[in-house]
């Protein structure tokens, strides 16, 4: 048997390569949009995909199941689980087999013994494989957003993300009973999660790739309460906000993503066009680092630095039925493709081109945003006449605040703009600065003219120790 994990860091998201060395078959568990990984993969490996599935309809990047099986040949496989409300719209046009509790995936040699795991999702599945040419016993589990390491799948999404009203508390529960029955495991049974640390899709997920369910109920907060109340009272209490963007995703993958064909390469522009191209109301991307925008950028440009966090502001703050351009630090080359494919891992797929750094300093008009320290900042908040607004999450602003101020976060910033001041002074901050940079380009963007960025952040102000709420 060969199993191996296929990791994607910035959306912290794992897919698996299954495979019976001995007849050569191949099943891929949970692929992203980049499907060339799996069948490079795959020919490395000497074996041939004959199975895609997926855990469940995800949340957080688009699907490539629908895709990596019309490029292979291979059976689709999909969830027939989880109710009438919440289930594959495109399965019966991709010819997919259903899949349901106590079904058998045989690879070859390899069986892999299907799960209804709901909770996170109505429609879960988690799949027992067991190496037939070695023992009748599973040997592990593939999870996806079940069980992670230190914690579990998150069961407000459907309420927070899909919009479907009142499922929470349903879904806790129902996440509390897939975790006792699947308790009832061996202890031996290696666990291969969906996600790791970084993603959305949990509120503390672990950095280890893979971990035991013996482990799991020592170490995983989740796996060790027995009360039903209580574990829906913790599993939905401190729930980040989910990204914005994530309901488009369970749109997309559950009505069916399209088919990608490979990554485009969006076309360099002119350098003397960009300027036209803002003045006529086009979307422009900057994805430097935000000290550089903040030194000089071109008016009417937003600022998503490409980095760690590009897919979660991106997805948040570009629309996706909108055509846009980017603005990198290089020309073509591997940056330009970089941001191409990270935005297409999310379906953002309106990159019409790309301009190299040169097209700012061909520019007209060059703009800078003012960088404010703490202590500047409680003076002015002291003598008055400043707007200050806080763009964390709702978690972070409960937990402390700065007296006074505005809390509207990063993803909603660009439906709130009415409830900001355009003749007052604006000082924007978040825990860092990293996301108040970005929150003021879109302000400066959208006609605000004295805008400021709150340099450290809450995290420099409370450790000056000024007031906070």
């Amino acid at each position: 048997m060969l199993l191996k994990r296929i990791y994607d860091p910035k959306l912290a998201q794992a897919s698996y390569l299954v495979a019976c060395q001995a007849t050569g078959d191949a099943i891929v568990v949970d692929p992203n949009r980049d499907v060339e990984q799996y069948i490079r993969a795959a020919a490395d490996e000497g074996v041939r995909i004959t199975y895609v599935t997926e855990t469940h309809i995800h949340a957080d990047f688009v699907s490539g199941s629908r895709e990596l099986a019309e490029r292979t040949g291979a059976q689709l496989l999909l969830s027939d689980e989880g109710g009438e409300k919440w289930r594959y719209a495109f399965a019966s046009s991709a010819n997919a087999r259903l899949l349901h509790d106590g079904d058998v995936i045989a690879v070859g040699k390899i069986r892999l013994d299907v799960r209804h795991t709901p909770g996170h999702t109505p429609e879960h599945l988690s799949f027992l494989i067991t190496d037939g040419a070695a023992t009748d016993r599973p040997m592990g589990a593939l999870t996806g957003d079940f069980i992670f390491v230190g914690d579990v799948g998150r069961p407000d999404l459907l309420e927070r993300a899909a919009k479907m009203k009142g499922t929470m508390e349903d879904s806790a529960r129902s996440l509390f009973a897939s975790i006792q029955r699947f308790k009832k495991n061996p202890d031996y049974l290696q666990l291969w999660p969906g996600h790791g640390a970084g993603s959305a899709c949990g509120k503390a997920l672990g950095a280890v790739p893979s971990t035991t369910l013996g482990y799991e109920k020592i170490a995983n907060w989740a796996l060790s309460i027995d009360d039903e109340n209580e574990f829906a009272t913790k599993v939905l209490a401190g729930q980040p906000e989910p990204p914005k963007y994530f309901a488009e995703m369970k749109r997309i993958n559950r009505d069916g993503p399209r088919s990608l064909g490979g990554f485009s390469h969006p076309p360099r522009i002119a350098a003397e066009k960009l300027t036209a191209l803002l003045d006529d109301g086009a979307l422009v991307v900057d994805t430097r680092p935000a000290k550089a925008f903040a030194a000089h950028h071109v008016p009417g440009s937003i600022n998503i630095p490409l980095n760690k966090s590009f897919t979660t502001w991106a997805g948040s703050l570009i629309p996706f039925d909108r055509d846009f351009y980017l603005i990198v630090s290089a020309g073509d080359g591997h940056i330009v493709d970089e941001a191409t494919r990270d935005l297409a891992m999310i379906g953002l797929d309106g990159v019409k081109g790309h301009f190299a750094t040169d097209a700012i300093d061909a520019s007209s008009a060059i703009q800078s945003t003012e960088q404010m320290s703490v202590g500047d900042l409680a003076e002015r908040m002291q003598a008055g006449g400043v707007q200050v607004i806080d763009v964390r999450a709702a978690t972070e602003f409960e937990a402390g605040h700065l007296p006074g101020v505005t809390h509207i976060p990063l993803g909603s910033l660009p439906d709130r703009l009415k409830e900001i001041s355009p003749d007052t002074p604006i000082v924007v901050h978040c825990q860092g600065g990293g996301r108040s940079a970005i929150a003021a380009s879109i302000l400066k963007a959208n006609g605000f003219t004295d805008v400021a960025n709150l340099t450290g952040g809450y995290g420099e102000w409370e450790k000056k120790g000024l007031p906070i709420e």
